[in-house]
C-alpha cells in the first residue's frame, strides 16, 4: 500500500512537471531562424509597411487640399471681428456699444497729438532709423507712457495665451478702462501719406495658438500715422483711429518653406561635402 501511494505521488509529480514544461514552451517567443534569406523577408515587409503608411498619409494629404482649394479661400472676404473671434474664443466688441469708448477715445487723441509733434522734431528718435518701419515701437511706447498718465486708464502689453510678455504679433497694445472694465486693443501703424488709397497688403494677422495675445473680450482699434515719406526727417502729419470690428480682409493662402528646409539633406539630389558647409537638416 506504501509503494502505492508513492507511485501515485510520482506520477503527480511527473504530471506536474510535464505541465509546467508544456506551459513554459507555449509562452516562449519562437526564435527566428537567422539566415540571411528570412532577413531579408523581414526588411522587404518592413519597407513595405512604411510605404503604404506614407502613401495614405499622401493621399489625406491630397483630398484635403483638394477641399482647401474648392472652397476658393483666397477670393472670399470675412468679418475681422469674426476671424478674430473664431480663432480666440473671445468677442470681438465695436466702439459704438462701449461706454467707455468716448473718454478711451478722447485720450488715445490727446496723446497722439502730443506723439505727433515729438516724433517730428529735429532731435526725435526716429530720425536715427533707417526704416520707417522701425518707427512704430516709439509711438506704442509713447502711447503707453501717455495713457498710463491718464487716470483711470492703463495700458500695457498685452500677455499670451501662456501669460508671457511679447512685443511682437497683434495686438501691441491693451488699454483697460478701471472704471468700467471693459479692454481696448491698440494697433499703431505707420502709413506713408497719399498710400491709403492703396491696394498693398498692410495689415497682417496670424493666428498662432500658444502666443496668440487675445485673450478678452474687446474693441479692436488701428491707429494709422501718416508720415511724408522724407527718409531721415520724417514728420508725422496726422492719424486716424478705426475700429476693426467692420474691418474686411481676405486670407492669402500659399505654401512655404524655408531656406533651411529648401537645400536640405531630403531634397538635394547631388551628394553633399562632409564638411558641414550645407547648412541643412535632414
Amino acid at each position: 500500500m506504501v509503494r502505492s501511494m508513492g507511485r501515485r505521488v510520482a506520477q503527480v509529480v511527473f504530471g506536474l512537471l510535464a505541465l509546467a514544461l508544456l506551459v513554459f514552451v507555449i509562452i516562449q517567443e519562437p526564435k527566428r531562424p537567422s539566415l540571411p534569406k528570412w532577413e531579408a523577408q523581414e526588411k522587404l515587409l518592413e519597407r513595405e509597411l512604411a510605404e503604404s503608411a506614407e502613401r495614405k498619409q499622401r493621399d489625406a494629404d491630397v483630398k484635403l487640399v483638394k477641399m482647401l482649394l474648392g472652397e476658393e479661400l483666397t477670393e472670399r472676404v470675412f468679418d475681422f471681428g469674426v476671424i478674430a473671434e473664431a480663432v480666440s474664443g473671445k468677442q470681438v466688441i465695436p466702439a459704438t456699444k462701449r461706454k467707455s469708448s468716448e473718454r478711451v477715445i478722447g485720450a488715445i487723441e490727446k496723446v497722439m497729438d502730443g506723439l505727433l509733434v515729438e516724433m517730428s522734431a529735429e532731435n526725435s528718435p526716429l530720425r536715427e532709423l533707417r526704416r520707417i518701419n522701425e518707427g512704430s515701437k516709439f509711438f506704442e511706447d509713447g502711447l503707453m507712457a501717455g495713457l498710463n498718465q491718464v487716470e483711470g486708464l492703463k495700458c500695457g502689453i498685452p500677455e499670451t495665451r501662456e501669460g508671457q510678455i511679447q512685443r511682437s504679433g497683434y495686438p501691441d497694445l491693451r488699454v483697460l478702462d478701471e472704471k468700467t472694465g471693459e479692454v481696448y486693443y491698440l494697433d499703431p501703424k505707420l502709413v506713408e501719406q497719399g498710400s491709403l488709397g492703396s491696394s498693398f497688403r498692410t495689415f497682417y494677422f496670424e493666428p498662432k495658438d500658444e502666443t496668440l495675445k487675445i485673450t478678452e473680450d474687446a474693441t479692436h482699434l488701428l491707429i494709422g500715422i501718416e508720415h511724408d515719406g522724407k527718409s531721415g526727417e520724417w514728420k508725422f502729419l496726422s492719424y486716424r483711429i478705426v475700429d476693426l470690428w467692420s474691418l474686411q480682409v481676405r486670407l492669402k493662402a500659399e505654401f512655404q518653406a524655408s531656406n533651411r528646409e529648401l537645400y536640405s539633406k531630403r531634397t538635394i539630389l547631388d551628394k553633399m561635402e562632409e564638411d558641414g558647409k550645407d547648412g541643412g537638416d535632414e
